[in-house]
């Protein structure tokens, strides 16, 4: 494979960290064909002006966050736009103290776009949507960018097309700011383009500070944050980009709040998301949320522990050997050997190319990399993709600097000791769970 340096560097190093690229994907994505295809069968719903909703659900490691950064990039190649956040203890659903506002805040951060898919993509959507319009009001009306009878006729337009945002929810507010900002970009005042992409990015503290900057008496608040992305989507699809996709990540931190009656609230945000996405009140709008077994299925603490939620996504009666990749809960299988030897040996190419040098990693010894890596007690249940793309990595680094070490002699030597560690260390937590049980 000839990969550009600069994505091959990017992708060596953010897998050995144990974080998720956001470039270069394709280069090492193996399996997952299933989800994928039912995750991109959504994506056309949600571009024909319906919507989705769905879990992805797997352990630490298992490939979750890189199954949505491969949607992420699929997406965006479709002219979708998305935002996309991790939950934590400072972001949340719901909270008394901002915590989801900041998670709203995050998301439209994160706003991205086939041309800007680094985030903050904002000010280019609502630039870039005032652009069109212009071009199709000169295209029919034959006038020119300079002539006064322009502006007129492209504040109609816009109306026409933020009309329709009016019945919805803060629709009002929302189409209000639209028409602002397009005068400011038809004035060149900039700082009020400025006030209103704030206001847009949930920065305003107060009714009364967004009253005197910009004459609206609402601001986005913790309780109403969801209702904005809902109007996000639909003007983004008058906007003519093809909806908007919400990705949220890191569930676990809401199953981890101490407070019952916190995780109360955030859950019932997700139903009322979940039902909205289901019934048909959301449009051009899907929403995939991430998280563990346990922060799923915990009677106590978990979604499962909210009755209505529980109801709605626990498995049927026919489930079981069988996967059912439409439910709204796609849980993660763990990578086969031979999957996870068709990776090892896309990053044995990659490394090889970034820093060089001839393959010196043989089909062999690859092959006994992974028939170790899955020989270790309670692997079956517990070895990771992430463990298996660390350790391999470290090998390849260790024989590029050593070519004297033999990879087998290496592998032999039980210096490895990093998925091991962590596989034996799962299997032991999960006997004192059932212990406890």
């Amino acid at each position: 494979m000839k990969i550009p340096r600069r994505i091959a560097q990017t992708l060596i190093n953010s897998l050995k960290g144990g974080v998720v690229p956001r470039v270069g994907l394709p280069y090492v994505t193996v399996g997952r064909k299933a989800e994928i295809d039912a995750l991109l069968h959504d994506v056309d719903i949600i571009a024909d002006g319906g919507a989705s909703f769905r879990f992805i659900v797997g352990k630490y490691g298992s490939g979750k966050s890189f199954l949505l950064q491969t949607i992420r990039n699929y997406v965006m190649a479709k002219d979708f736009v998305v935002v996309d956040a991790d939950l934590s203890p400072e972001r949340r659903l719901q909270g008394t103290r901002g915590q989801g506002l900041a998670t709203y805040k995050e998301l439209v951060r994160n706003m991205s776009t086939k041309t800007k898919p680094e985030g903050g993509a904002l000010s280019l959507i609502l630039d870039r949507w005032i652009s069109g319009v212009q071009q199709e009001v000169m295209a029919s009306s034959e006038l020119g960018i300079t002539d006064p009878g322009l502006a007129p006729l492209v504040e109609k337009q816009i109306s026409a097309v933020i009309g329709s945002l009016n019945e919805m929810v803060h629709g009002f507010d929302f189409a209000r700011l639209l028409t602002l900002y397009y005068r400011a970009h038809l004035s060149g005042d900039d700082e009020t383009k400025a006030k209103v992409l704030k206001w847009f990015r949930g920065e305003y503290a107060t009714k009364t500070e967004a009253r005197q900057e910009l004459g609206v008496n609402i601001v986005i608040t913790d309780d109403d944050w969801y209702e904005y992305l809902k109007l996000f989507a639909c003007f983004l699809k008058q906007a003519n980009y093809a909806g908007m996709l919400i990705l949220i990540d890191e569930l676990v931190n809401i199953y981890k709040i101490p407070n019952a009656i916190t995780r109360q609230y955030n859950y019932e945000k997700i139903l009322t998301m979940y039902n909205d996405t289901m019934q048909g009140k959301a449009q051009h709008l899907g929403v995939i949320l991430c998280g563990t077994p346990q922060c799923m299925e915990d009677p106590r603490r978990g979604v499962y522990s909210y009755e209505a939620l529980r109801s709605r996504l626990a498995e049927g009666r026919f489930s079981g050997t069988h996967k059912d990749l439409l439910s709204p809960v796609i849980r993660l299988q763990p990578l086969t050997p031979e999957e996870m030897l068709i990776l090892v040996e896309k990053l044995a190419d990659i490394h090889a190319g970034l820093y060089e040098y001839p393959q010196i990693v043989k089909q062999q010894d690859m092959a006994d990399f992974i028939e170790i890596e899955f020989g270790r007690i309670g692997a079956d249940a517990h070895i990771t993709p992430r463990e298996v793309i660390r350790d391999f990595i470290e090998v390849l680094d260790i024989v590029y600097q050593n070519p004297e070490v033999k990879v087998r002699e290496l592998l032999g030597s039980g210096e490895f000791t990093y998925a091991q560690n962590a596989v034996q260390e799962a299997a032991t937590q999960e006997q004192f769970a059932e212990f406890e049980l």
